[in-house]
């Protein structure tokens, strides 16, 4: 089953915890602080693989999380950084965050990577807080907290050229003549339920990439049989081949059909340069009235040519005009979308108190929170040295100001404190 839009969840590894600890060794009275740092947490990272054209592997696991960093050991041994997670993706995944709808990444290019959510950084160990009036400091950091996300990831297949047309046109078993593609072909609607992708040779040193979109029919823009699903992969495509059925009753009103629905999804899909092909012209039906039509295209100021994809007849001439209208289209740009706008950040150091009760306040902040999760709790030092932290912030001052009392509860994320002067 063909897969071009998922959402999933991704988490960075956690860093590894700091280490107190003392070195004891035989003969060596007052060793100091030798504990070591935690390792770096994993970065989850997309990479683009060229070799996939669906999103389908994320259709049995939808939660991605990176390896944590270890904990530090005694000695100043540093623990090991969690790997990096990778995970491929094919090339036109567009990723954006599923809770904002914020742009994140656009990757289209074999190789190309993108950092979704950066691991935390390993706590440091006792040895980095010994000073000369405190040379025994049983004050460590614990890891740095993970990151995650709820990501959406869009599939925008990238193809040189697009088949598109109504219905049993005929464009799989066109592409199945151009290319090795095999894609199900049946003499009724919705024969292609998905896109295919086909790779057509030009010559020995030259082949472009074609793609077959399912049918559209009228209403295809606002999700009426299956363009809607599928017409963002002809956003990638650089040139269009407009498959006409011969055999249909009106092949000049589903021409202007097709076209107005390009244009209701994405404007800039009506100025994508077309090829116009006739299909079934083997059939003595669509000969007898092929002059008709020919009048009528010539008053709309637009040429066709006609083939028969079933018995190949002209099809090798229009991919060789395909290709010469590609050649002289410019290259895509980069980003085919509107660029994500970037807001500042927040500043860190910023904080918010607000009063949950009549002796319980509630403290929200992104330095604040991280100290308070890198905190080892169960050490004085550390303690103090987050005292320390509430202090250099102005939070100390804040609370006294909004009125805090002896014996108030005061919440820092999930961690509950009791205030005393």
């Amino acid at each position: 089953m063909f897969t071009d839009q998922v959402e999933i969840y991704v988490r960075s590894g956690k860093g590894g915890d700091g280490m107190v600890h003392f070195r004891r060794e035989k003969f060596v009275p007052r060793g100091g602080p030798d504990g070591g740092d935690g390792g770096k947490g994993g970065d989850v990272i997309f990479e683009v693989r060229g070799t996939l054209n669906t999103l389908a592997s994320f259709r049995p696991k939808q939660k991605f999380k990176a390896e944590d960093g270890a904990r530090g050991g005694p000695s100043q041994m540093t623990g090991r950084n969690g790997k990096d997670l990778v995970i491929p993706v094919p090339p036109g995944t567009v990723i954006y965050d599923a809770d904002t709808g914020e742009l994140i990444g656009d990757l289209t290019e074999e190789g190309q990577r993108l950092v979704v959510c950066k691991g935390g950084r390993g706590g440091r160990g006792n040895q980095h807080f010994a000073t000369s009036r405190n040379q025994a400091p049983r004050t460590a950091e614990k890891g740095e907290p993970f990151e995650e996300k709820r990501l959406r990831l869009e599939l925008k297949l990238i193809a040189d050229i697009g088949l598109i047309g109504v219905p049993n046109a005929g464009k799989s078993t066109l592409l199945s003549v151009l290319t090795n593609a095999k894609p199900k072909i049946a003499p009724y609607p919705f024969t292609t339920l998905e896109p295919n992708l086909g790779v057509a040779e030009i010559d020995v040193n030259t082949t472009v990439v074609l793609a077959d979109i399912p049918g559209l029919i009228e209403g295809a823009s606002h999700g009426a049989g299956l363009g809607h699903d599928f017409l963002r992969h002809v956003q990638r495509t650089r040139v269009l081949i407009h498959l006409l059925d011969g055999l249909s009753e009106d092949p000049l009103a589903d021409y202007s059909q097709i076209n107005t629905e390009l244009a209701l999804f994405d404007p800039n899909l009506a100025k994508k340069p077309q090829v116009v092909a006739l299909n079934k012209i083997d059939q003595p039906e669509v000969q007898a009235k092929l002059p008709d039509l020919q009048k009528q295209f010539k008053k709309k100021k637009v040429e066709f040519m006609t083939i028969s994809a079933l018995a190949r007849t002209n099809t090798r001439d229009l991919l060789l005009k395909a290709y010469q209208v590609l050649q002289n289209t410019p290259p895509p740009e980069a980003v085919e979308m509107p660029m994500p706008v970037y807001k500042p950040k927040e500043d860190p150091r910023a904080f918010e108190i607000v009063r949950e009760g009549e002796n319980e306040w509630r403290i929200t902040g992104i330095a604040i929170e991280r100290a308070a999760k890198m905190t080892y709790w169960e050490h004085d030092g550390s303690v103090r040295r987050f005292q320390k932290v509430l202090e250099t912030l102005g939070i100390k001052d804040a609370l006294r100001k909004a009125g805090v009392q002896d014996g108030d509860t005061v919440f820092i994320d999930e961690f509950e404190l009791e205030w005393q002067e």
